[in-house]
């Protein structure tokens, strides 16, 4: 992977910074990926699980990861896990905007030669930190990575995690969240996409789910994102953070 270290990003026109209080839809041309997400979609039709993670995708590696294509493998470096891993389109744009691999491997995602799957591959590609697969996993290995990060000594490092609202119907996602909060793993936030698709869903809401076991948390709309950056960054004391991120119902998590 460190041999990518030296790729420089060739659209860096399109990753100019977008007013996050006028959110626009993922093919306007405004959006700073619009043009790598047309190379990856290639006369395509996305699902709208791929535009309900754009902004968030976005906010977190233009804003927040401390992580660049040259410090993939450094031990400090922050660590971002797609769990909802069917919405990876909009991860290989961000990833491309950023340098982390090639655009011209978008034009093969999906193909018989392609390092991009349908599912990220972190043996595969470069600034992917897990494997995914089966929904509901992402939690758990984002409380363990944060653990082994702790037991190191490495305080610095903040593990984030995205997932769907929908995934948190799989029991171990409880066990995720009550551990975190129990041991107060502050080095971890989970971005939940919540469009109400939860089978069972949670009295009071999402964020409640992860606050009665001792979480901080934040809801905001998921396509603002001076909103995602605010709530991103307003961690604090010596417990885990969730930010739950709306979008429409329409739009599957």
């Amino acid at each position: 992977m460190s041999s990518l270290a030296t790729i420089t990003t060739q659209v860096a026109e399109a990753a100019a910074p977008l007013d996050g209080r006028h959110p626009v839809t993922p093919l306007d041309g405004r959006h700073p990926v619009a043009p790598l997400l047309e190379r990856v979609r290639a006369g395509r039709d996305f699902g709208p699980n791929v535009y309900s993670t754009l902004d968030v995708l976005w906010v977190l590696y233009d804003r927040i990861l401390r992580v660049t294509p040259a410090t993939v493998d450094e031990p400090d470096r922050d660590r971002f896990l797609l769990s909802k891993g069917h919405a990876v389109a909009g991860y290989y744009a961000v990833l491309a905007a950023k340098g982390f691999i090639p655009p011209d491997w978008l034009d093969d995602q999906g193909g018989p030669g392609s390092l991009l799957g349908d599912h990220p591959d972190r043996t595969l590609v470069p600034g992917v930190e897990i494997g995914s697969g089966s929904l509901g996993h992402g939690l758990g290995l984002a409380v363990g990575s944060a653990l082994g990060l702790r037991a190191q000594g490495l305080l610095d490092p903040r593990v984030y995690v995205l997932l769907g609202d929908a995934e948190l119907d799989e029991g171990s996602n409880h066990e995720a969240i009550a551990y975190a909060g129990a041991v107060g793993l502050s080095n971890l936030t989970a971005v939940v996409v919540d469009n109400s698709s939860a089978t069972y869903g949670w009295p009071g809401g999402v964020a409640t789910r992860f606050t009665v076991n001792g979480w901080t948390a934040a809801t905001v709309d998921g396509h603002d994102q001076d909103a995602l950056h605010a709530a991103l960054t307003g961690h604090h004391g010596h417990r885990p953070h969730v930010v739950v991120a709306v979008v429409n119902n329409g739009e599957q998590a």
